[in-house]
């Protein structure tokens, strides 16, 4: 009986030393920064962690309602690149700032990034064209993976114990949605479909894994991580070249043209079809913005992280908003991905 008392006491010293441990590590980083960068972490975070998820469900309702063009909802991902804009010449003008020497090399880095984006936007619009937005999400948390091993290479980020960990847990969560495909299939997806949509998303998150990296690299070999307004910079420049990429696309598919009747059958009308592709560009830019500003402030580990955390927010309101089909597999595979999660934050926070 001692022994177990003395267990026990044991246990719960150590858990108050590591939250003793945690409280302190916060405290000091909180002082090692000035208070305008926590501000701005706060509101890229936010970015990430809602915009996102309204970027997604937005994409899933343009489907379910009659929208049928993948290159259109790619399309509105990037038709936003103003956004920014708006909000980086005011930065010139007032805070006596002076636009970042464009470079060929620079240049080049700006128009590769806007091919991948570009890429990256139409391989998740076959996703969600054929998947739920709920098994979409789920899927995509692998780019915490990709984030963390691309990092690793390309910019020399940390790979040890803790990421291994969260990148085998949620792989095994990637593979439970795989083996329960068949509780969640939209009666008018074929198999097939559902195959590539599969496919698809997990490109997609490879490949936004990639440019999460390739962004930290660019930062790191020609903008130096100077000041704000070169992550203003990048999301206009990128977003720009991918938005001259898409509308090739559309052009090419003449999609535009397809708008008009397309609008007609939507569910809801002209009206809901336009407010659809509105906030559509809204929230998508704004999480770009978030993501690259957490890029800037933090690191590529910490936009995976988040990128990855956004899964359980956008699961859940797929089930309640969208009403989603939620199979005991499919909560399964949600609180493993959590778990990974959890305990890569734990072990870091620890390590």
């Amino acid at each position: 009986m001692e022994q177990e008392s003395t267990g026990s006491g044991s246990s719960k010293f150590s858990s108050l030393q590591w939250v003793f441990k945690v409280k302190n590590m916060a405290w000091e980083a909180y002082k090692s920064k000035p208070f305008s960068h926590w501000v701005l972490l706060f509101l890229s975070s936010l970015g990430m962690l809602v915009a996102f998820p309204a970027s997604s469900l937005l994409s899933r309702v343009y489907f379910a309602n009659g929208g049928t063009s993948k290159w259109i909802i790619s399309w509105v991902a990037v038709a936003g690149w103003p956004i920014p804009a708006l909000i980086l010449f005011p930065m010139y003008l007032f805070h006596r700032t002076s636009p970042t020497p464009l470079s060929l090399q620079l240049f080049c880095s700006y128009v590769f990034l806007g091919f991948l984006s570009a890429a990256d936007n139409l391989m998740y619009a076959y996703a969600y064209a054929y998947l739920p937005a709920s098994t979409a999400a789920l899927l995509a948390s692998s780019s915490l993976a990709f984030s963390a091993l691309f990092g690793f290479w390309i910019v020399n980020n940390k790979l040890n114990a803790s990421v291994i960990n969260a990148i085998v847990i949620i792989t095994a969560a990637m593979t439970i949605i795989a083996l329960d495909s068949d509780s969640d299939r939209y009666p008018y997806v074929s198999n097939s479909q559902y195959i590539w949509g599969f496919v698809w998303d997990i490109l997609g998150s490879a490949l936004h894994g990639l440019i999460f990296a390739l962004s930290e690299w660019v930062f790191i070999k020609f903008l130096g991580r100077r000041s704000f307004h070169v992550v203003l910079e990048q999301q206009v420049m990128v977003s720009f070249c991918a938005f001259l990429f898409t509308t090739i696309g559309v052009i090419i598919n003449k999609d535009f043209q397809g708008m008009t009747s397309e609008a007609k059958t939507f569910k809801g009308g002209l009206t809901a079809y336009n407010l659809v592709l509105i906030w559509s560009v809204i929230t998508f830019q704004l999480g770009v913005l978030g993501a690259t500003g957490i890029l800037f402030l933090a690191s590529t580990v910490m936009a995976g992280v988040l990128n990855a955390v956004r899964v359980p927010v956008t699961s859940v309101a797929a089930v309640l908003l969208l009403n989603d089909p939620m199979s005991g597999f499919k909560i399964l595979s949600l609180v493993i991905t959590f778990w990974g999660f959890a305990s890569y934050i734990y072990d870091t926070s620890t390590g």
